[in-house]
């Protein structure tokens, strides 16, 4: 039977933390971070408090990962620590609304931003994006060196224009700066906010962070996945926050806050405050390569879980084929490019994810607490510990479960849906662990 190939090192790795987090967000989010919170000041802090946030979370899933090196990562997690329950909910949600939902949202931004340059009807932006997802699938289809290599190279060349844009916002950004500096103070005082606002614009900030746990989800496919994949959730995680960090100075350096805080492309409006008219153009281009490269990410990590549930016989046998020359899950890599495509033709991801995306965070609250149970298991080898425990984890797990609250209490409607979308996938569990579960599984006959 043919066996997953590992190919990833920690620089495919690091480049896939990376590459899948940045992708769109960074360049239009901060207005509605700084809506909340006008102050310059407190908006980098709302930025690196959740960069701090989010490197606590990469570090709890990097020590279970040390502990739980196989394909499906986080679905992995909770099937051990928790239930088999738990981990085909995750995937479950993952399948039919938060993975693939956001893998249809980055691929139609993809599409409107190449809009800029080539004009696209609303046909034509839905076509380009269903073919950017055909296009990264067929290369992940192939194997997953082809697939890490593209990821790596799409990371390090937006990694590299990031850097630019910060370096030259700061080195010719001066009028700006002046101009900037003369339009807040001609708008008067900045409205007021409170400790409710600066936790909601910080939350703002945490989403724009998504994606950092999806490393795990190839674990079989990575060299030395016990001490390469904390490393890599480590570096990348701090590298993408002070990446957030200095591109928020940078907007907030050349442009009013009040600018910041209404636009709705932010990143453009700073190119062109400090390049002029044609700024805005590089900028387009940068959004086009950077959420290119994150699609690449997200595209190579989901199949993994869904080939993981079905190895589990959780889910129809073929879906865990390997193929017997690219060494890849290439039907669950088809499947996820079939139904991303259905909800970017139909539009359905709009709905689907915004119901449906708070819900990852019961999930990584639950995630920080099993690593608490976790360690009270002296059956499993951990090559990686977090520090802080037991502090940091709670800290952690305190903080996703307050996202959670809060999202109901503002919308209990739309919360309580997405609730329940999550929580159809019970009886079809039930279903499959009748006819497939109480069979064993292979996991660990591949456990490194």
């Amino acid at each position: 039977m043919s066996a997953l190939r590992r190919a990833l090192g920690l620089p495919s790795a690091t480049a896939l933390v990376v590459g899948t987090i940045i992708g769109s967000s960074i360049f239009v989010q901060a207005s509605e971070l700084t809506t909340l919170v006008p102050h310059p000041g407190l908006v980098v802090l709302a930025w690196a408090v959740a960069g701090v946030l989010t490197l606590i979370g990469a570090l709890v899933c990097a020590e279970l990962s040390s502990a739980f090196p196989r394909t499906g990562g986080v679905y992995v997690f909770f099937k051990e620590i928790y239930s088999p329950t738990l981990g085909f909910i995750w995937g479950w949600a993952m399948f039919w609304t938060m993975h693939s939902g956001i893998l249809a949202a980055i691929a139609m931004v993809f599409a409107r931003y190449a809009g800029y340059f080539v004009p696209l009807g609303d046909s034509g932006t839905k076509a380009v994006a269903m073919a950017a997802v055909l296009l990264l699938s067929a290369v992940n289809y192939r194997g997953v060196k082809h697939g890490s290599v593209l990821q790596t190279a799409f990371t390090a060349g937006k990694l590299l224009a990031v850097l630019a844009m910060i370096a030259l916002g700061f080195a010719f950004g001066a009028p700006a700066h002046e101009a900037a500096r003369a339009a807040s103070a001609a708008a008067g005082p900045a409205p007021g906010w409170g400790a409710g606002d600066f936790a909601v614009a910080m939350v703002a900030g945490l989403f724009a962070f998504g994606g950092w746990h999806m490393v795990t989800y190839n674990a079989e496919e990575t060299q030395d996945p016990r001490r390469t994949i904390p490393r890599a959730l480590l570096v990348g995680t701090l590298v993408v926050t002070a990446c957030y960090v200095l591109l928020n100075a940078v907007y907030l350096h050349v442009l009013p806050v009040g600018v910041v805080a209404t636009s709705t492309r932010v990143g453009a409006d700073a190119a062109d405050a400090v390049f002029g008219r044609g700024g805005g153009a590089a900028m387009s281009a940068l959004v086009v390569f950077s959420t290119f490269g994150g699609l690449a990410g997200i595209v190579l990590a989901g199949p993994r879980v869904y080939f993981a549930i079905a190895r589990d016989g959780l889910l129809f046998p073929w879906v865990g084929a390997v193929h017997p020359r690219f060494h890849t899950p290439h039907r669950a890599i088809v499947l996820q490019a079939v139904w991303a495509c259905v909800l970017v033709g139909t539009g359905t991801y709009r709905a689907l994810f915004t119901r449906v995306v708070y819900t990852e965070w019961i999930f990584f609250g639950l995630m920080a607490v099993g690593l608490i149970l976790l360690r009270r298991r002296a059956d499993v080898r951990r090559d990686y510990e977090v520090w802080g425990y037991p502090w940091v984890p709670l800290v952690f797990a305190a903080s996703a479960f307050a996202i959670v609250a809060n999202q109901v209490v503002q919308e209990p409607a739309e919360s309580l849906t997405g609730l329940g979308l999550v929580l159809a996938g019970l009886p079809v569990y039930w279903f499959w662990a009748r006819r497939g579960y109480a069979r064993g599984t292979s996991n660990d006959s591949v456990n490194p």
